[in-house]
């Protein structure tokens, strides 16, 4: 990790929560289910489909999956109860990934059940580099297992991706592709940003030119965007092969864009209460806005800005 992100990393864990959750509000639906309901319907409106996510992740105790399966269970039937367009995604860490293998499997498997009798879809996030290998595993298990509705993600920043991308693009998989945002050491990520670019485009193509399987292109990057579209155009994929993926609050006119030009879109939709350490990655990404709130917490004004 760069001394400077670092730095500005501690500096962010040691910043008071309401001043957060500030700039976290703009990105999170709210602290309830209800509150992500309400966000769902207005992105229906607008043509956008949606991803619904609770937040949190990394249990340390197996005791504490139970409320993390039970909130996905009651968010699949709101989004059937309300006729929503939306599916969920989770996050292995929060259903005992590092824990308990099995015990993760078995809650996943039994997310997945209640998805499909209501044929709804779940996207397992990826996480940080200490999982990458095992969350693939656990994709391959629930597929081999039967589950067809269950769909992984891809980090264009980490240097395993291109060959993780073909292998997936062969067996068919949907695959969200994004640049990736934890903190990783140059030996496994990409730390240029044009490198990271570079890598985004070439894995797109693997997935968007494979005979088979779905691609969420997940990126707010008007370039990837630009080349999103270009390899659609020149690959001839229908909606059916592909969708443009963006967070709750950023840039909404590049989002009204693409869906005025016909392309399918769906926005991720966090809610729940362990909302600071997603908000902590967020202000990482955005270092004009991590230094907003830093100069709040120092008490600089405007004119120190």
């Amino acid at each position: 990790m760069r001394p400077s992100r670092r730095l500005l990393l501690r500096l962010l864990l040691l910043t008071p929560r309401p001043l957060v959750w500030r700039f976290a509000r703009t990105y999170i639906a709210g602290e309830t289910l209800e509150d992500a309901v309400t966000t769902v319907r207005v992105l229906n409106a607008e043509g956008c489909r949606a991803t619904v996510d609770v937040l949190g992740e990394e249990v340390t105790r197996l005791d504490e999956v139970r409320a993390f399966v039970d909130a996905y269970k009651e968010t699949l039937d709101r989004i059937v109860a309300e006729g929503l367009d939306a599916n969920v995604s989770v996050k292995p860490t929060a259903l005992g990934l590092r824990i308990d293998p099995q015990h993760a499997f078995e809650a996943h498997a039994e997310i997945l059940a209640h998805a499909r009798r209501h044929g709804l879809f779940v996207r397992m996030d990826m996480e940080d580099s200490s999982v990458t290998v095992a969350t693939l595993d656990l994709y391959r298990r629930l597929r081999e297992a039967g589950y067809d509705n269950v769909g992984v993600v891809l980090q264009a920043y980490l240097r395993r991706t291109l060959d993780d991308a073909r292998r997936l693009a062969a067996e068919g998989a949907s695959v969200r592709l994004c640049k990736g945002i934890y903190v990783e050491p140059r030996e496994l990520a990409y730390q240029a940003f044009d490198v990271v670019r570079a890598s985004f485009v070439e894995a797109l193509e693997i997935l968007l030119g494979a005979e088979r399987g779905y691609c969420g292109i997940a990126t707010h990057d008007e370039m990837l965007v630009f080349h999103g579209r270009r390899l659609i155009r020149r690959l001839e994929r229908g909606p059916d092969r592909y969708e443009f993926q963006m967070l709750l609050g950023v840039d909404h006119q590049l989002r009204r864009l693409l869906v005025g030009e016909g392309h399918p879109l769906r926005v991720y939709v966090p809610y729940g209460r362990a909302w600071f350490g997603y908000s902590i990655r967020r202000l990482l990404e955005n270092p004009r806005m991590a230094a907003h709130v830093m100069r709040n917490v120092l008490g600089f004004g405007p004119d120190r800005a």
